[in-house]
C-alpha cells in the first residue's frame, strides 16, 4: 500500500537556536512530495508553556501529538511523517502500535540517544526525550502509555555519539540495542537484534544529523564523524526487506538558507525512496 506523507513542521521541541529553520526544512520537503499523498499538520504558532512539567514549550508539543494522532485514525497504510523536530515522532509511533501490537520494531537513527525525562534534560526540551517517551517515560501527555509503549528489547538506536551523562547511563540500562555509526553498515547486527525481540514491521525514525555533516549540512546541531546516507539507505532497504514499514518520521532538516537546502534535498529523497521501494 502507497505511503502517506504527513508534514509536521514542529519546531518547539528543539533547543537550538536554528529552531524556527526546521519549519523551513519540512517545507522545503513538502515541495518534492506527491501533493495528492501528502496532508499537512498545522502546528501551534506560539512556543507554549511548561505548566511546571520540565518540558519546555508542553502545551504546543502536546497539541501536535493529539493532532498528529487525530490525522493518522484517517489514515491506511504506512505514514512518512516529515518534521519538524524528532518530537514528530512519538505520536505517529503511538498510532503505530496500537495498529499492530507488541510486535513492533523501532529503528531510531540519531546523532543524539533522546533518552532524556523532564527530570535529566539539561535543557528542557522534548526533542531530547523523543525516544524516551517512546519507551512510555516522561511528562503525561507525551509518553506513551502501556498500551503503546514500545519494549526497549525491540530498539535499535543507530548513529547515536553526542550523549550526556544520564543518558549513557538510561542506555545502558535500558535494554536497547546501540549499534552506533559503524554499526549502520553492518545489517545484520540490526536484523539479529529485531529477529531476538520477535519484531514484525519497524518503524523507522531518521534524525538527519546521524548523517555525516560533510555530506548533509542542514543540521541544526551538526555532530562529525556521522553515517554516510548510501549506509543509511542500505541499512533501510535491509531492514524493510525483512519487515515491513510500518511508518517513518524524517525530522531535524534545517537549512541554513534556500541554496543549502537544495543541496540537501537529493539526500532527503534518496532517504525517502529507500524507505517506499
Amino acid at each position: 500500500m502507497p505511503a502517506t506523507f504527513l508534514v509536521v513542521p514542529v519546531w518547539q521541541g528543539s533547543n537550538s537556536a536554528r529552531a524556527l529553520q526546521l519549519v523551513d526544512g519540512a517545507e522545503a520537503i513538502r515541495g518534492d512530495l506527491p501533493a495528492s499523498a501528502t496532508r499537512t499538520i498545522e502546528v501551534p504558532p506560539g512556543a507554549g508553556d511548561a505548566l511546571g512539567s520540565g518540558v519546555k514549550r508542553l502545551t504546543a508539543v502536546r497539541t501536535v501529538r493529539e493532532r498528529i494522532e487525530r490525522e493518522l485514525r484517517e489514515v491506511s497504510g504506512p505514514a512518512i511523517v516529515v518534521g519538524g523536530d524528532c518530537g514528530a515522532s512519538p505520536g505517529a509511533v503511538a498510532h503505530a502500535a496500537r495498529a499492530h501490537g507488541p510486535h513492533l520494531g523501532m529503528l531510531w537513527l540519531d546523532a543524539h540517544a533522546d533518552l532524556h525525562t523532564p527530570d535529566t534534560s539539561p535543557s528542557g526540551a522534548f526533542g531530547g526525550m523523543a525516544l524516551r517517551a517512546v519507551l512510555g517515560h516522561g511528562a503525561d501527555g507525551l509518553a506513551l502509555d502501556e498500551g503503546c509503549a514500545v519494549p526497549a528489547a525491540n530498539v535499535v538506536l543507530g548513529g547515536a555519539r553526542d550523549l550526556d551523562d544520564a543518558e549513557v547511563v538510561a542506555l545502558r540500562e535500558s535494554g536497547i540495542t546501540s549499534i552506533g555509526v559503524a554499526g549502520i553498515s553492518r545489517h545484520e547486527e540490526v536484523l539479529d537484534a529485531f529477529a531476538s525481540a520477535g519484531v514484525d514491521r519497524v518503524y523507522v525514525h531518521i534524525d538527519l544529523d546521524v548523517l555525516d555533516p560533510a555530506t548533509f549540512a542542514g543540521v541544526a546541531d551538526a555532530v562529525p564523524f556521522g553515517a554516510s546516507p548510501a549506509d543509511v539507505a542500505d541499512l533501510l532497504r535491509a531492514v524493510l526487506a525483512r519487515h515491513p514499514l510500518a511508518g517513518a518520521t524524517i525530522a531535524g532538516f534545517a537549512p541554513a538558507d534556500a541554496v543549502t537546502a537544495g543541496d540537501d534535498l537529493p539526500t532527503i529523497l534518496r532517504l525517502i525512496g529507500a524507505l517506499t521501494s
